[in-house]
């Protein structure tokens, strides 16, 4: 029963963040107008407005180290825990993420310069996926789990510049390395204005 009211409180979970960020302004899709399943360009205005871009991967990420975590003490973190874990952790990112001191924050120290928040649906769809990391890394063991998450953030490290770990360390200790490898690409960066 206690199981069932959490993965009922998992999707109420979803409605929560959907209708908080709405409440503050943001846009229910991207503001181009139409829905895209993929936004694979991180300096796009499309980039965290669709359903999935190159950080769904980070939210992947976050829902598998849960279940890593439950499983270094199995005796303390059961099942219920870890649902709990996910709902607060998963909620607590996408609202947390678009108070105005973390959009700032975001602004100052990562690539994320213009950055003005995810739209409804792709932080709704970022919580989904989250979920979905969760609940696949639950079936799986733990070397492959450690190895999903390490193929995951090299890839979007290499492919979107990005990565969980990338956003942490920029966030509480911002590298000069870093941001230049980020800024390789990026067409704003070489602009004139």
């Amino acid at each position: 029963m206690l199981v069932r009211s959490l993965h009922v409180a998992a999707a109420l979970g979803a409605v929560v963040i959907g209708l908080t960020l709405w409440s503050w302004g943001q846009p229910p899709i991207c503001t181009c107008g139409y829905v895209k399943l993929w936004e694979g360009f991180i300096w796009s205005s499309g980039n965290s407005q669709h359903i999935a871009d190159w950080y769904t991967l980070s939210h992947v990420v976050h829902g598998m180290l849960i279940i890593l975590i439950g499983r270094a003490a199995p005796g303390v973190f059961t099942y219920p825990v870890l649902l709990i874990a996910a709902i607060v952790t998963g909620m607590a990112w996408e609202i947390v993420e678009h108070t105005e001191w973390v959009l700032g924050q975001f602004r100052e120290v990562t690539i994320y310069q213009g950055y003005i928040g995810d739209s409804v649906l792709n932080a709704v769809a970022d919580y989904g996926w989250m979920w979905a990391g969760f609940f696949l890394a639950r079936a799986l063991a733990a070397l492959w789990i450690f190895a999903m998450i390490a193929v995951m953030e090299v890839t979007a490290a290499v492919m979107g510049r990005d990565c969980l770990t990338f956003t942490t360390i920029q966030v509480l200790y911002p590298l000069d390395v870093i941001d230049a490898y980020q800024q390789e690409i990026n067409p704003r960066a070489n602009s004139v204005e």
